[in-house]
């Protein structure tokens, strides 16, 4: 009793509140079990993740705006606190770091924002967006009822809500937040952590509402989200596998709508269709679900270090907007034709309770009727093999496989998710730079230390993300090897955690390797070259990213921490032992990343140097002396290119933006791994030779192609946003680590050159001559020409100059590759090219009558036209 009436007073101290600002001119943001209310109005709301701090300010109206044309109704991102509090009680919100200017610029353009707090956020960044410096927090446990972390989680939270509340962004003050999110997939590891996780589900959930921004709150993936917060689902098919609100009095929201698979450095390049994106979420809808956010619809670049480990610094590339900022097409207009048909239910939708019944073995129906007025329907198809004809309301209607057909008067149909009317487009990146001279390059070898110049010492191999505390993503282990006798036949054996190792003897590289992002655990073998006296061995270990903790939070509840002083050195450092069970018995894991066993065999005598006395050093002597930057300071350590590469070389040149506005990259195919930088600012790391498990490696593009018609073929390509250059005297510098040669590098421009359309006439037409259709003007009715079209549009700048292929009739192939069929309409080059040559945009109608005649009678014919634009 006492409990309940501790929820109805803290759920009726939020409605207050919201009242209370709500008398200041704000939007009255509420919900139902039928979706959100925004001033007492339902609202059916998609969603796209942009996340701001993954492109740059100069990009983000333009992104905004092309998410708008693709009819969505809000932003969504995630708030990232490890950037914004780098050090304890040191903000930073300047420049792409920005929240306040990218809400403002969501609120211009008259959309919403879901504001999505964490504080973890994994979202395959660095750290899952915790500050570093919350892992020294003495006595701390991650995510867990534990007093260290709920304080500077409610530290954290207060901040970001305070600056946005001062100046006014949540939508109870009249600013675009119509909802917020605490908390990030917890469930998924809330058992880990026993009889800590629930406590501290009900704490977040009390916190987050305490903040009274006058917006409801969500939790993703929490099907113990307590009242009043909204339990959302993720993922893939959440029309399929959300079990639901776990209360009558909440709506069904869909914060995750994956657009692709997120990629990692050693993996197939995947992608998700358009078509199969459109079912999912037009399924969720029907099934009475109200918001759908995609994730992402532009993913962007993980610039500097941001990205989690194995993940690379293109991020998304697949969604409806691609990293430079071009549509993706056909997923951006195809999802847009999707909201198109679904805002045309919308009244029988947020006004009527669905009904749910059979049309076949896998075929169903889902009905929203009001009255004989309002009435739409989503007839599904589930069979992924066949069509099926199902008999609805008197009349019969075809259904692709694995489809949904919508209807928003309960008789025509308006979309169909596997038809796709919408245009293909190519992504061509053009060369505009080389830098094939010598003369264009100089160069800096990086300094190999010795365990005589290491930093400090200590009688073990010290974990790495506790020893460069994120400083770096190197870490050097030095030690020094007295050997008697010369040419002694010896074989050195490291084993580590990562994600990269690079062995050096006496400043001589010997050899590297590397783990994977499913398996960290690698180990490097060679041959040891040593010379009588006094032989120095020098291991560098590199992080790629460092772990999202998704993974390390389900451990962390078994984990003691342990300290050791070093070397009488006032440095703590300090590692997790993890006790678990294993085949019946309980045992002791030590968890590191970095080195874990060095191992030398001399002659016939196996010499274990892991608990040796090592000497350390974080970074590397580039990075100390900043060499990324075009100070006056750094000019002196620079020498001639010497054309002999070596592994960790610094290199810089100085080039020219390309002209005009194309989005910029960077060709990076002739190197091996490492970081770039323009201008000072990094746009990323990149890992060229990694190989997948085919031996294909990840990033290459044997010609100059980089995507066609929406089907990802692998990139070598790193972006250079607009807004790092200047027009002429731009300083590029490299880090290569491993021995990537620079002759080969090259500056480029991204575009879409062609468009492409493949129409049927078994198309619904466009979704937008739907408006109209049924409305009387005088004493006739208005005919918006409701036929299927192809439609062909080129970016802007740019227009139709060539017509490749044209075929009225029955084509073969897609749009990828094409050939004539046995049934062809002669004329159908002429009829497009008059149509569409010279234009920025062009409509074909898919019909006889348009092509002067039948050219194969009672046969289904389609429009093949694929063109060139420049």
């Amino acid at each position: 009793m006492h409990t309940d009436m501790s929820r109805l007073l803290w759920w009726c101290l939020s409605l207050t509140s919201a009242v209370a600002i709500m008398a200041h001119g704000g939007s009255n943001v509420t919900y139902d079990s039928r979706s959100l209310v925004i001033n007492g109005k339902h609202k059916i709301i998609f969603s796209g993740s942009i996340h701001y701090p993954r492109s740059t300010p100069q990009m983000w109206p333009y992104l905004i705006s092309k998410a708008k044309a693709g009819g969505l109704d809000a932003i969504d991102t995630y708030v990232f606190w490890n950037l914004h509090e780098p050090q304890q009680g040191q903000y930073d919100f300047s420049g792409s770091k920005d929240l306040v200017r990218f809400i403002r610029e969501v609120h211009a353009q008259g959309l919403y924002l879901c504001l999505r707090i964490g504080p973890f956020i994994e979202s395959e960044w660095t750290y899952g967006g915790l500050p570093f410096w919350l892992h020294d927090v003495p006595g701390i446990v991650f995510r867990s009822d534990n007093k260290p972390f709920k304080y500077h989680m409610e530290r954290y939270a207060k901040m970001i809500v305070k600056k946005l509340k001062a100046e006014k962004l949540y939508a109870s003050q009249g600013g675009p937040i119509i909802l917020s999110q605490i908390e990030n997939e917890y469930k998924n590891v809330e058992a880990a952590f026993h009889e800590k996780g629930p406590p501290y589900v009900k704490w977040a959930a009390k916190m987050a509402v305490g903040l009274q921004t006058g917006v409801p709150w969500v939790m993703c993936k929490q099907d113990d989200a307590p009242d009043p917060v909204i339990n959302a689902c993720n993922g893939l098919r959440c029309g399929e596998t959300f079990s639901g609100p776990n209360s009558p009095t909440k709506p069904a929201i869909w914060t995750e709508n994956w657009t692709t698979v997120y990629q990692v450095y050693g993996k197939e390049t995947r992608s998700r269709s358009a078509e199969d994106i459109a079912f999912h979420a037009a399924l969720f809808i029907a099934k009475g679900g109200s918001f759908v956010n995609y994730y992402m619809y532009h993913g962007g670049t993980n610039f500097g270090r941001t990205a989690a480990e194995y993940v690379p610094t293109s991020y998304y590339d697949q969604a409806p907007i691609d990293e430079y900022g071009l549509l993706r097409q056909p997923k951006h207009g195809h999802m847009k034709e999707l909201h198109a048909a679904i805002k045309l239910c919308r009244k029988p939708l947020l006004s009527s309770k669905w009904i749910n019944f059979s049309l076949g073995h896998l075929q169903e129906a889902f009905v929203f009727e009001r009255n004989s007025h309002e009435c739409a329907a989503f007839l599904v198809n589930q069979d992924g093999r066949s069509n099926a004809t199902v008999h609805f309301k008197g009349s019969s209607y075809k259904l692709p496989p694995k489809s949904i057909s919508i209807l928003p008067d309960c008789k025509i149909v308006a979309f169909n998710t596997a038809q796709v009317s919408t245009q293909y487009g190519t992504r061509l990146a053009t060369r505009r730079q080389k830098f094939d001279s010598i003369e264009q390059w100089k160069e800096y070898k990086e300094y190999i230390p010795s365990f005589d110049k290491s930093s400090f010492r200590a009688n073990m191999l010290l974990e790495h993300m506790n020893t460069t505390k994120d400083s770096s993503d190197y870490l050097w282990y030095t030690f020094r090897l007295h050997q008697n006798s010369s040419n002694a036949h010896s074989v050195l054996t490291v084993n580590s955690l990562g994600h990269n190792l690079h062995a050096f003897v006496n400043g001589e590289f010997i050899g590297s390797a590397h783990g994977s992002h499913d398996n960290k655990s690698f180990t490097l073998q060679r041959s040891l070259p040593l010379k009588r006296g006094t032989n120095y061995v020098s291991l560098l270990s590199v992080m790629t990213g460092l772990p999202v903790l998704f993974y390390l939070s389900s451990i962390a509840p078994d984990c003691y921490r342990m300290f050791h002083y070093i070397d009488s050195i006032p440095m703590l450092i300090h590692f997790y032992l993890c006790i678990g069970v294993k085949d019946g018995g309980a045992y002791l894991e030590r968890r590191v990343a970095g080195l874990r066993r060095v191992t030398i065999q001399l002659q016939h005598e196996l010499h274990d140097f892991t608990t040796y006395l090592w000497g350390y050093k974080v970074g590397l002597s580039g990075e100390n002396i900043q060499l990324h930057r075009n100070d006056a300071s750094v000019k002196a350590y620079w020498s001639r290119y010497a054309s002999s590469s070596q592994p960790l070389t610094w290199y810089k040149t100085i080039f020219d933006a390309p002209v005009g506005n194309d989005p910029v990259t960077l060709n990076l195919a002739s190197m091996g791994k490492g970081e770039a930088w323009v201008n000072g600012q990094s746009i990323g790391r990149y890992w060229v030779s990694f190989l997948d498990s085919d031996g294909n490696p990840y990033q290459t593009c044997e010609t100059n192609l980089c995507l066609q018609y929406g089907r990802p073929l692998f990139s070598s390509r790193n972006h250079i946003p607009r807004s790092f250059l200047k027009p002429s005297g731009n300083l590029l510098v490299l880090l290569e680590e491993e021995k990537g040669n620079p002759l080969g590098i090259s500056i480029g421009t991204m575009s879409i050159t062609k468009v492409c359309g493949h129409v049927s006439s078994s198309y619904p037409p466009p979704v937008i001559s739907w408006q109209g259709e049924n409305q009387i003007y005088g004493n006739r009715k208005r005919n918006h020409g409701r036929r299927p079209k192809v439609q062909l549009r080129c970016p802007r700048g740019k227009k139709i100059s060539s017509v490749l292929f044209s075929s009225f009739g029955t084509p073969s192939g897609d749009c990828e590759t094409y050939a004539t069929g046995s049934c062809h309409a002669s004329n159908s080059r002429t009829i497009v090219e008059k149509a569409c040559l010279g234009k920025e945009r062009c409509s074909i109608p898919v019909s006889s009558k348009n092509f002067h005649g039948d050219p194969c009678p009672g046969i289904a014919k389609s429009l093949l036209v694929d063109a060139n634009c420049t």
